[in-house]
């Protein structure tokens, strides 16, 4: 990754290691049931609600008093969210209209925090959003003139293979922008720049093509099953602080290191890695269609999703969501590889319900006040309880950190 001049490249990693869809675990991982401390109100993923579905949180920590730190939530077509550590939303903005008549709206997906801004994927218009944060509350700072991350041109935008996942490090000073392509392999990386107006855009820099198929042990190639037309898409990332490498979660694969330099590394694998599966036209899903392979992972089910990172006493833990099975997985990081420690599901509570279908996870280790005394951890809840009759309802919860095993 070369963050001092602009320089756009592909690397496309070719590995020994695969991916697959649909089955049950190799093996039982013994799990600790987790409660949240809080929620938000749920958001409706409907017309009433303002077609509201909650996704991914960042975290905001105030120096001056920490108990009146924020977190972020991106509600998709509903925007973006502001609560604090009780869960009361304190802001809320909405996306971007269309550009033209029959042209995609903004529809927020991932957010993440640099310093004192908040960068936002728009996947509904292929943009970056920026807002900067003060006092706990944000303005946009979004430059009129933000180019589109991978689109060639507004029609190219209608096809949504636009900007998805999203995570933010600084690099020599440079804040920098990890972007996934929605339904593509691809991630983008990008830095943040004044625009000459008081806003703030962006520029690309460099780009990494990660595997669509791979060589099993057994010699034969596998593709994990997707929608027609689609390629195995990453979402969930984080930078480590500390090297400022990335680590993405490829949605039916696995866990990837991609370091500033080398070649990116298949560290940990979805346990549906390797099976075959076919996707069946009547229900629009995949299905498995073998036996587990013995390539597979044992503590991910498809999709892996949220990945943040813990910091404490010079130790690293690295936080997954395993979507598949609506539980987490905890990894300590020693220097290049990760070694499994527990697994752990957010339960029903005295506070708030249990979490499903986990997208987007945020953690911290500073104490932020009485409320959260050791830390947060921030997660989407993708099937929030009670529900309102038919309507899809979602929210965040937020644990403390000295539950998780």
């Amino acid at each position: 990754m070369r963050i001092a001049g602009v320089v756009v490249a592909a690397l496309t990693v070719t590995l020994g290691v695969h991916p697959a869809y649909a089955s049950g675990p190799t093996g039982v991982t013994e799990l600790t049931g987790v409660t949240a401390a809080a929620e938000t109100a749920p958001n409706w993923d409907d017309e009433a609600g303002g077609n509201a579905n909650a996704d991914d949180p960042a975290i905001w920590i105030d120096q001056k008093d920490p108990g009146r730190s924020v977190v972020l939530g991106t509600l998709k077509n509903g925007g973006l969210t502001v609560f604090d550590l009780t869960g009361k939303q304190v802001q809320r903005f909405a996306t971007p209209p269309a550009p033209e008549e029959g042209q995609e709206s903004g529809r927020f997906n991932n957010v993440d925090i640099v310093g004192n801004l908040a960068v936002v994927t728009d996947r509904g218009r292929d943009q970056l959003r920026t807002y900067a944060i003060k006092n706990g509350r944000l303005t946009d700072v979004t430059s009129a003139n933000a180019p589109l991350v991978f689109s060639k041109d507004r029609e190219e935008v209608q096809d949504q293979r636009t900007a998805y996942g999203l995570a933010t490090t600084s690099i020599n000073g440079q804040p920098v922008v990890a972007v996934t392509r929605r339904s593509e392999t691809r991630v983008a990386f990008l830095r943040l720049v004044p625009d000459g107006r008081g806003k703030t855009t962006y520029q690309t820099v460099w780009y990494v093509d990660l595997p669509a198929s791979f060589t099993l042990t057994d010699g034969t190639t596998w593709s994990p099953c997707e929608d027609p037309g689609d390629r195995p898409q990453l979402e969930g990332m984080v930078f480590d602080r500390t090297t400022n490498d990335l680590y993405a979660a490829q949605e039916d694969v696995g866990v990837w290191r991609i370091p500033q330099h080398g070649k990116p590394e298949l560290l940990e694998k979805v346990r549906e890695f390797g099976q075959k599966a076919v996707y069946n036209e009547q229900t629009e899903e995949c299905e498995a269609a073998g036996p587990v392979s013995p390539d597979a992972g044992k503590h991910l089910s498809a999709d892996a999703e949220g990945l943040t990172i813990a910091y404490e006493h010079g130790r690293r833990t690295l936080y997954a969501s395993s979507q598949g099975d609506s539980t987490f997985a905890s990894y300590r990081m020693d220097g290049r590889r990760l070694f499994y420690r527990a697994g752990f599901e957010v339960v029903d509570g005295p506070a708030a319900d249990g979490v499903q279908h986990s997208d987007g996870a945020a953690v911290t280790t500073e104490p932020l006040g009485a409320r959260f005394p050791h830390g947060l951890f921030a997660v989407h809840d993708g099937d929030n309880t009670p529900g309102d009759g038919d309507r899809e309802g979602t929210n965040f919860k937020l644990v403390r950190l000295e539950k998780l095993p």
